[in-house]
């Protein structure tokens, strides 16, 4: 009927829940999904920033309790590069691939403008190796192994007088395309007491600079407390080793120095167990997902745009990607059509000038040649005429010859006659 409104029903208020009346099964969906991830194992990629001799290699066998076997790095490297070495790690029945990326030569040049360009072109390289494995008709991403770098672990010189300036530029390159947890290496060449002001100062020019660091997420009841806390604890204070020492009666990772022993485990020394806890055991899969949700989809979103696709046309209406498709292909077809026409007119064009000049060329050499005939001619009929002149002297000279030998002759006679008469 016409003025009376119709109340729109609210959806929510109408979710009925149900109680089943007895066991269905569906309440094992979660270990399903265990025993598949299980079956199919995880794959965690990480790059290690940081100037050479700072002790990244140590403190990756230091995390995964195993040694990787790296060959230290030289400090003459005219430039920087990467590194990547994959491992498969196996712990109880859990299959892990891991990926290894270290920096070789970061912040050994004297001109260091350019050091992170190699580190941020590696990490869009690997997406977009993973995006070209999407848009393909037939795709496996389920077997594609996926090397796009899911935590950034930047290595801060223990200098104590703050960040410098090439660590503050390359995270603020890379704070939108990975994960980045500062990390403060061989934390026991500081005392305590510098090393908290060291971090409350480098925490300071981070959020200064606008340089978004990796945070542990909140919003999980089950490790919320833990990361909150975990959280006031950024950057982690690490020390890595690969000698074990014996303490009472274990065995355990530290350094051993003239004044006394740093023990990489315990959490009076150092931080590493933080940094493992939180990396490893607590927030590998956040930064997994937060890689595929947020940093690739980023990238993803930006390639598309430059591909010119979008979710809406030019009157903001949505517009699927076959409608876009269609689209770009009939204007690439037109565009392909414009540019066959105009090469078209252009041949017609140099076809014509290149007659024209074949022309003029022709009638140069006709001209040349009616001109070398022309003296040919003329040269010929002066050497007729040379000819003629000198058959005429010849004829003149013989004419002569022979009068003056008969001249001679009787001359001759005459002489000859008058000595006989003597």
């Amino acid at each position: 009927m016409a003025g009376v409104e119709v109340e729109q029903p609210n959806m929510e208020n109408h979710i009925r829940n149900l109680k089943l009346a007895g066991h269905v099964g569906f309440d094992s969906l979660p270990d399903q999904l265990v025993s598949k991830s299980v079956q199919n194992g995880f794959v965690f990629n990480i790059m290690c920033i940081g100037e050479t001799g700072l002790g990244k290699s140590t403190l990756m066998d230091s995390l995964f309790n195993t040694n990787f076997e790296s060959a230290p790095s030289p400090h003459s490297l005219p430039s920087v590069k990467l590194k990547a070495h994959t491992y498969e790690l196996h712990e109880s029945n859990v299959r892990l691939k891991l990926t290894i990326c270290d920096t070789v030569g970061y912040g050994d040049q004297i001109n260091k403008e350019d050091s992170f360009k190699t580190v941020v072109d590696y990490i869009d390289t690997q997406f977009e190796v993973y995006l070209q494995e999407e848009l393909k008709i037939k795709r496996s991403l389920s077997t594609y192994h996926d090397s796009r770098i899911h935590v950034c672990l930047y290595f801060i010189c223990p200098t104590g007088h703050g960040l410098k300036s090439i660590d503050l530029v390359c995270m603020k390159k890379l704070d939108q395309k990975v994960n980045i947890v500062p990390i403060i290496a061989k934390a026991d060449t500081i005392s305590k007491t510098e090393l908290q002001k060291f971090k409350s100062k480098i925490m300071a020019e981070l959020q200064n600079n606008d340089v978004q660091i990796y945070e542990f997420p909140t919003d999980d009841e089950s490790v919320s407390e833990v990361n909150g806390n975990m959280n006031s604890h950024i950057p982690f204070a690490v020390v890595g080793s690969t000698d074990f020492v014996r303490i009472g009666n274990k065995q355990v990772r530290a350094r051993q120095y003239p004044w006394g022993t740093v023990q990489v485990e315990n959490e009076s020394h150092c931080d590493f167990v933080k940094l493992r806890e939180m990396l490893i055991r607590t927030n590998m899969e956040d930064m997994r997902e937060k890689t595929h949700c947020k940093h690739y989809e980023l990238y993803r979103k930006k390639r598309l745009e430059q591909m010119g696709f979008s979710d809406v046309d030019a009157d903001n209406k949505p517009v699927s990607f076959q409608q876009t498709f269609e689209a770009k292909r009939t204007n690439h077809l037109q565009e392909l059509q414009q540019k066959e026409d105009e090469m078209r007119q252009m041949f017609v064009v140099r076809v014509k000038e290149k007659e024209s000049e074949l022309k003029e060329a022709e009638k140069e050499l006709h001209a040349k040649f009616d001109k070398l005939k022309k003296e040919h001619t003329e040269e010929k009929k002066k050497i007729e005429e040379d000819r003629k002149k000198l058959e005429d002297e010849i004829i003149e000279f013989h004419r002569r010859k022979s009068q003056f030998q008969q001249m001679g002759s009787s001359h001759h006679t005459l002489t000859l006659g008058k000595s006989k008469k003597k």
